[in-house]
């Protein structure tokens, strides 16, 4: 076959697959007309689009309908619903005690006794261990017995001021060591109370860290104290929940380790930035503990409720696509409406979409070849529905 051959064969194969799109894809004259093909060609091209737009039909002068086949395009529809989003959110979160701290000693020596046990619960200020003390019990006794001597002389030189025995500087003096002594004692007592190591707060002795006769520092380990009354979850969420989050604000947690319970508990503080290497925020919730049950390191699985955002959602069928974008056939009466749709989120029966569609409002989800904008359309079961309540009258 010569080539000038092939090519009208390939142009005719061409033309007539361009007027079968034409006639049967929806949104075809719109395409075509942003391609800039002339209003001529696309009228002939896509003829049911003139007649939606009221051309006449061929053959007794009728108006042809949008159906392209001399009738309403015969649609079946569904209708449209109202549905939330961004209204609950599930999060894992970890727990901590209300406040926790590791027990140190103030001060160096050897452990000589150590009074509580793994489990215990403590007072605030409760001795724990003790460190050997006696050469810091001798210099309280000795600072003790020099505060004493002071007091007697400074005693004596105001008996004897009366009888101008003594001068006012004497007198002035025995003060000033009387108050050096006083200063003294306290210096030795405290030494010899920071040999004694207490409980920091109201609390639960975790695993003892030391024996008796260890010798300890300033930076050893003798036991952590947490006070379970409270517990702090710290958990993460998305971003787009950053400005819903409030302080104050109620959630409900479960433990992994005790499933089934629900302790209800609210948001304590909000992080001041947002990580940007997950694009998460961090929260930090405080729940109640009054049974005990709780241990600080659970991990909690965290749920809290928002207003939400309400989107339309339609029938998955009812989406079409074209070069603008998709959209869905909005059914009014006898007539179809294009509207453009945006989707938010895609669920298997339901797709929410932010368009111009009101609650109840049907979009057609069956019979979308022949639809076009302002054609006019017949629903399936329509009149089958509209006899439905005259014949529940009759009975």
């Amino acid at each position: 076959m010569r080539v000038w051959k092939q090519v009208l064969v390939s142009l005719a194969v061409v033309g007539v697959g361009i007027v079968v799109w034409g006639r049967l894809a929806p949104g075809a004259a719109d395409t075509l007309k942003a391609a800039g093909i002339p209003d001529g060609v696309v009228s002939w091209v896509t003829p049911a689009a003139d007649a939606g737009e009221g051309g006449q039909g061929q053959g007794g002068g009728g108006r042809r309908q949008a159906g392209g086949f001399g009738g309403p395009a015969l649609v079946v529809t569904r209708p449209v619903e109202l549905a939330v989003v961004n209204d609950r959110l599930n999060a894992i979160g970890d727990g901590e005690a209300v406040r926790s701290v590791i027990v140190t000693p103030y001060s160096t020596g050897n452990l000589i006794e150590v009074l509580v046990k793994s489990g215990d619960r403590v007072a605030q200020g409760q001795v724990m261990a003790r460190l050997d003390n006696d050469e810091q019990r001798i210099a309280a006794d000795q600072a003790r017995l020099t505060r004493d001597r002071a007091e007697d002389k400074l005693k004596r030189y105001e008996n004897l001021k009366a009888a101008a025995a003594v001068t006012d500087v004497a007198i002035q003096d025995a003060r000033d060591e009387l108050k050096a002594a006083e200063l003294a004692l306290q210096k030795a007592e405290l030494d010899l109370h920071r040999r004694d190591i207490n409980a920091p707060f109201d609390g639960v002795v975790g695993i003892i860290l030391v024996n008796v006769g260890d010798y300890v520092t300033t930076s050893s380990e003798i036991a952590r104290v947490d006070d379970r009354s409270d517990i702090l979850v710290d958990f993460w969420v998305p971003e787009r929940f950053a400005t819903k989050v409030r302080v104050g604000g109620p959630i409900s947690a479960t433990a992994v380790a005790r499933p089934g319970e629900v302790f209800t508990g609210s948001v304590q503080a909000i992080d001041n930035r947002i990580d940007q290497a997950s694009r998460t925020l961090r929260i930090r919730a405080r729940i109640d503990n009054p049974e005990d049950v709780l241990r600080a390191g659970m991990s909690f699985s965290v749920s809290m409720h928002f207003e939400g955002d309400r989107y339309p959602s339609v029938d998955p069928l009812a989406l079409q696509w074209s070069a603008d974008g998709s959209y869905v056939w909005r059914i009014a009466g006898d007539k179809a409406q294009k509207v453009p749709v945006k989707i938010i989120q895609r669920n298997p029966d339901r797709v929410l979409v932010d368009a111009e569609l009101a609650e109840n409002e049907v979009v057609a989800t069956e019979g979308l070849q022949r639809l076009r904008d302002d054609a006019d359309v017949k629903v399936m079961g329509a009149e089958n529905r509209a006899r439905e309540p005259a014949a529940a009258e009759g009975t």
